[in-house]
């Protein structure tokens, strides 16, 4: 079998960060099983570009811990619950993907032996470099950490080259563009710039993460058709958040 041609291909091994809101299309909790095929199909057109995938996905979409915690639960078991309901939707992700013929594990900062990984740095960039997408999943396994965090922490463990943040527009702007029709968009962006203006891109943690090992965040839209494979090859459109 003739391996994949990367030469086209803008980046060798990314990070994929996805909100768990994203897999549960219209619908106001949950997964939608369509939108979780949909993006697994994006996933495995650049996977057959040759590029070697991380993936994160947040658990916002079953449970939030901040929610829970402002609904007087106490937040450490609140953030606890928040990162099962990432392996759950890792899970569900792993399976649309294998679905579609592509490798994938999905390894957990919290020990399940039944259904996951442990997470291991050296056994993950093993799997990498066989050409498995690797899914992340229960956080950092630490309370008080977000899953931008995560994808931060881990790009930076697998030597990623990018993470590339999927959201509901086509990058960052100084302003909601939903509510307000005059919103300018970014092409580039410093880490200090969004942290000055609140930009809302990821939480402070993770872009101070990202700033200090020099990795760009790339952020696009998870709902343009080809959007992902689109930034591999060098095309569409996006926010660079960079030194």
């Amino acid at each position: 079998m003739t391996p994949p041609d990367t030469s086209k291909a803008k980046f060798n091994r990314v990070m994929l960060k996805i909100s768990g809101e994203a897999l549960m299309g219209d619908q106001g909790y949950g997964l939608h099983p369509p939108t979780v095929e949909r993006i697994a199909q994006e996933v495995k057109s650049v996977h057959d570009m040759g590029v070697e995938i991380c993936m994160v996905i947040g658990g916002g979409n079953i449970f939030r811990g901040l929610q829970g915690s402002a609904q007087g639960m106490e937040r450490t078991t609140a953030d606890y619950m928040g990162m099962l309901a990432t392996v759950m939707n890792a899970l569900a992700m792993q399976s649309a993907l294998e679905k579609l013929g592509a490798y994938c594990r999905v390894i957990s900062a919290i020990r399940m032996d039944e259904v996951a990984e442990p997470y291991i740095r050296r056994r993950a960039v093993r799997h990498l470099e066989k050409k498995r997408i690797c899914i992340f999943a229960a956080g950092t396994g630490n309370p008080y950490f977000t899953t931008d965090t995560a994808a931060t922490l881990r790009a930076n463990e697998m030597a990623c080259e990018a993470i590339l943040k999927g959201t509901k527009v086509d990058g960052v702007y100084d302003k909601d563009p939903v509510k307000h029709a005059d919103a300018r968009r970014f092409e580039r962006i410093t880490y200090d710039e969004v942290l000055a203006q609140h930009l809302g891109v990821m939480d402070a943690s993770a872009i101070a993460l990202a700033r200090d090992n020099n990795l760009p965040i790339i952020v696009f839209s998870l709902d343009e058709p080809g959007g992902f494979r689109g930034i591999l090859s060098g095309e569409g459109t996006y926010t660079t958040v960079h030194a």
